[in-house]
């Protein structure tokens, strides 16, 4: 159960950058920092729940590695940040270190 805690709270880190890119129009400023503030607590509390067996070094990397790679997709894919091989290969390091993490434990 706490590799399932894990990977939701790497998929709720995404929610919290998402929210803070939200907050910098003045139109959405408040229910931006809302978004921000909801997914920071919510990702926080399952990250705990699953260090309760999940060793913190692998498990702050697990969400981490989630919470950067699924930002860098929703960045490219929704908000037009520049894609190129070499940020694509920066990402897939970031995953090939958490996988590495989590098959030498």
């Amino acid at each position: 159960m706490s590799w399932i805690y894990l990977v939701l709270a790497g998929l709720f880190e995404i929610g919290w950058p998402i929210g803070l890119k939200m907050a910098q129009a003045p139109a959405t400023r408040w229910p931006g920092v809302a978004v921000a503030v909801f997914f920071m607590g919510l990702s926080g509390l399952l990250l705990w729940m699953a260090q309760r067996t999940i060793p913190i070094g692998t498990a702050y990397a697990v969400w981490t590695g989630i919470g950067a790679a699924g930002t860098f997709l929703v960045g490219v894919l929704y908000y037009g940040d520049p894609a190129s091989f070499a940020r694509y290969l920066g990402v897939a390091l970031i995953v090939a270190g958490v996988a590495t993490l989590k098959l030498a434990h």
